[in-house]
């Protein structure tokens, strides 16, 4: 089993920036591919980025390309998810995700054993 731990959201104007960590717990070697999702209130979870297990492969949603970034620190059981030129439309809960076996970047929630609780992240306009 392994368990996340999102670090705390926060409420930040439209232009600044705030950055996430997820702390990973447990057999965490058996989870080589790391991503972050969010869910916007009526809204379906959506995809934001994911990364893998040496930090060299990165997949991004366009939605947040060039203004979002992930990075890992292995020897931290770390992820984190730094987000510059925040828009309102990036309110949403931030959760996440980890993925057990086969070091594969998908952007498909199912595709991914073990989620975080989740964080609020609120972008004032």
């Amino acid at each position: 089993q392994v368990q996340l731990q999102e670090s705390a959201g926060g409420l930040v104007q439209a232009g600044g920036s705030l950055r996430l960590s997820c702390a990973a717990s447990g057999r965490t070697f058996s989870v080589p591919t790391m991503g972050w999702f969010r869910q916007a209130p009526g809204k379906e979870r959506e995809f934001v980025t994911s990364i893998n297990r040496s930090g060299s492969g990165t997949y991004y949603a366009d939605s947040v390309k060039g203004r979002f970034a992930i990075s890992r620190d292995n020897a931290k059981n770390t992820v984190y998810l730094q987000m510059n030129g925040l828009k309102p439309e990036d309110t949403a809960v931030y959760y996440c995700a980890a993925r057990k076996s086969v070091d594969f970047l998908t952007s498909t929630a199912t595709q991914y054993d073990y989620w975080g609780q989740g964080t609020q992240v609120t972008v004032s306009s």
